[in-house]
């Protein structure tokens, strides 16, 4: 399975894949972390899709996903999933945070696309433990993998060292 993983450490907008997925919050306004660095490089565009999808849907529960325009970005389309805020571990995060990572691939494979980059959901403000989510993140997207044919390429893109080197230690790479 490792052929069809990789790690990267540096700007999930600068992945060439066909998508990429933003850790958004239930909102979908623009946050901090990896959301404002997507917002900010694929421009106006990717928030005013964010709006107008609330306005008709509500809020995006947690471990669910919706799929935007990538406005400027170098990639075809930007998968928005609401990550888990870290209570514990005690309220269902590590489901919440697996659903993340697999409807996030589902959606990408039902839409025909074969190549995704994830960001390290709900590590930053949402306060997960970054090696509980590593762990978590690595079994979904293998577990999903081993199922499911279509996508072809899953890349790990960790902008901080400490996330990089959690990934290196626990992918088999």
């Amino acid at each position: 399975m490792s052929d069809h993983i990789s790690l990267v450490h540096g700007d999930i907008t600068q992945q060439e894949v066909d998508v990429i997925v933003n850790a958004a919050n239930n909102h979908l306004h623009r946050g901090g972390g990896v959301d404002a660095a997507i917002h900010k490089a694929g421009g106006p565009d990717i928030l005013e899709e964010c709006k107008a999808w609330v306005r008709q849907h509500g809020e995006l529960p947690t471990g669910k996903v919706m799929m935007s325009t990538s406005g400027d970005l170098p990639v075809k389309k930007v998968i928005h999933t609401a990550g888990p805020i870290w209570y514990g571990g005690k309220s269902g995060e590590e489901l919440l945070l697996t659903n993340c990572y697999v409807n996030s691939l589902k959606l990408a494979a039902e839409q025909g696309f074969t190549s995704i980059a994830f960001p390290s959901i709900s590590t930053g403000v949402f306060g997960y433990p970054k090696d509980k989510a590593a762990k978590a993140a690595i079994a979904a997207v293998t577990h999903f993998l081993e199922q499911d044919t279509t996508i072809e390429k899953v890349v790990f893109v960790c902008f901080d060292e400490e996330n990089y080197n959690i990934y290196k230690q626990l992918l088999p790479l």
